[in-house]
């Protein structure tokens, strides 16, 4: 414990005159530290989350809120790029309903601020460290005032009736009693985030979180099966049945690995009767899967003919909108900036593996273009092409590319926008001002002030959303880059026709 800077020195004295003094200390001092508040932010980061009014003898509670009680909740660590973890919202969202939990929504990360690394090659991060790192981004995104929710993102409401939700900001202020207000931008927010600011506090809310203290009876519960050793289904009737992806006998000599891959019901393993029942808090590493030499990397629930309820949501959860604000912003660009028939380009340049494959990308959209202006030929149509171009590659940087020859070309039409664009910053202040991620989940039963006041966070980069929302209303089509995740998202907008103007 810090002393105070400012404290005198002694004089020397004799050992008699001292003995006095040396009593008076030893008696008064335990006292005077068990009032000081530094001493009882140390008792709070050496014991156990209690709350307010912890019943049963003093034996510590798991949760500070009686608002939380007879809850039971479902955590994850999402990571990489935003459509990985919306599809890891998904999933989340599926394993929730199964196991009867609250799903805890988290933020939205940077982009690979929390990274995963490779099932394939059985060389991943492990669930408690992932835990650790998105908290630590989390709090990270608090201090700089750059927060915003997945469900402020994405439009929870097509699964409301199915599936309980709770938004992170308030799952912490109830949970930990810790003061999420940073994370604001509008009053209800505010005034459900309120807590303490003490260090200990929040040290003892990444600690439960994280899982790194392992499990606490009735409190949490961390799910250390990640996709080295674990594909989840449910309902196939091979519980703990080998996989059909291992590791080859090469990968186990030259890693020197011995991982076996079985199936595992997770109902069996996690649900009633499992040793997680009784924990408040189930806590997941990754969620993300996808699929991989025949089988599943991580989750593989993609159908559930025996359960109706689960058959249900897994259909509705194929595809989640983006918020009302969004979709509604592609619509005004397509209508009132475009007016007209345009086909879409979504060109991944600069990212990761896709920076080694312009040439790919761009024999693409030569060969769409080639399409869409035979097709304009056949019906007689002599204007130029509408194209909307999304893309990571900055303008100023298009010259000696083929996009370079496009915009110069007269028989094309570009449109683009920017972060800061009018259109793109007036969305972003009415997403904000929405708060569709507290208002989405479970709020207290009393809220003391609704119009409280908290300093707002940044308003939060949405242009990638807007873009998508852009494609989803191409009436001449849509060309994407190859393997990108984005073009993914962007064809499953596109099949749910969600642009409607």
């Amino acid at each position: 414990m810090d002393l105070p800077a400012s404290r005198g020195r002694w004089r020397r004295r004799s050992a008699r005159s001292h003995l006095p003094v040396v009593v008076a200390v030893l008696v008064l001092l335990p006292t005077l530290l068990l009032f000081s508040s530094a001493y009882s932010t140390m008792l709070r980061a050496l014991l156990p989350f209690t709350s307010s009014a912890s019943g049963g003898g003093g034996v510590p509670q798991c949760g500070g809120s009686a608002e939380l009680e007879g809850e039971r909740f479902l955590w994850y660590a999402p990571h990489s790029g935003f459509s990985n973890q919306v599809g890891e919202l998904r999933n989340a969202a599926v394993a929730a309903a199964l196991l009867n939990r609250t799903l805890v929504v988290p933020p939205v990360l940077d982009h690979h601020a929390v990274v995963l690394g490779s099932c394939p090659k059985f060389r991943v991060t492990d669930p408690a460290s992932l835990r650790a790192a998105v908290w630590d981004h989390a709090m990270q995104l608090l201090r700089e005032g750059r927060y915003v929710s997945m469900g402020d993102i994405v439009d929870l409401s097509p699964i409301k009736s199915m599936v309980r939700t709770i938004d992170f900001r308030v799952f912490v202020s109830l949970w930990c009693g810790v003061d999420m207000r940073k994370t604001c931008f509008s009053g209800l927010c505010c005034a459900v985030s309120g807590g303490s600011s003490m260090p200990a506090d929040y040290n003892r809310c990444r600690a439960l979180l994280s899982g790194r203290g392992g499990s606490e009876k009735g409190c949490v519960y961390p799910v250390q099966d990640d996709c080295r050793t674990t594909v989840w289904m449910y309902q196939q009737n091979n519980d703990g049945a080998l996989d059909q992806f291992q590791p080859d006998e090469e990968l186990k000599r030259r890693k020197n690995i011995s991982y076996v891959r079985r199936r595992r019901d997770i109902y069996n393993v996690l649900g009633p009767g499992s040793q997680a029942e009784d924990a408040t808090l189930l806590a997941f590493g990754s969620l993300f899967s996808g699929p991989y030499k025949g089988s599943e990397s991580y989750f593989d629930i993609h159908e559930s003919l025996k359960d109706q309820r689960i058959q249900s949501l897994l259909e509705k959860i194929e595809f989640l909108p983006f918020s009302p604000e969004i979709m509604a912003a592609g619509r005004e660009f397509a209508k009132n900036k475009i007016k007209g028939p345009f086909l879409c380009a979504q060109l991944r340049l600069l990212d990761g593996q896709f920076k080694n494959h312009w040439k790919a990308t761009f024999s693409a959209l030569k060969e769409k273009l080639k399409a869409v202006e035979l097709e304009m030929k056949r019906n007689k149509n002599s204007g130029p092409v509408h194209m909307f171009i999304m893309t990571d590659l900055p303008p100023a940087n298009w010259t000696k590319t083929y996009l370079a020859n496009v915009e110069k070309g007269e028989r094309y039409k570009l449109y683009t926008l920017k972060e800061s664009d009018e259109l793109v910053v007036q969305t972003a202040q009415r997403l904000m001002a929405a708060e569709h991620g507290v208002r989405s989940g479970f709020l207290p039963k009393t809220i003391e002030n609704r119009k409280k006041d908290c300093d707002p966070v940044q308003l939060p980069e949405i242009l990638l959303y807007v873009e998508e929302s852009v494609c989803s209303c191409a009436s001449l089509g849509f060309v994407g880059t190859a393997g990108s995740t984005i073009a993914g998202s962007i064809e499953t907008m596109r099949k749910n026709n969600v642009c409607k103007w």
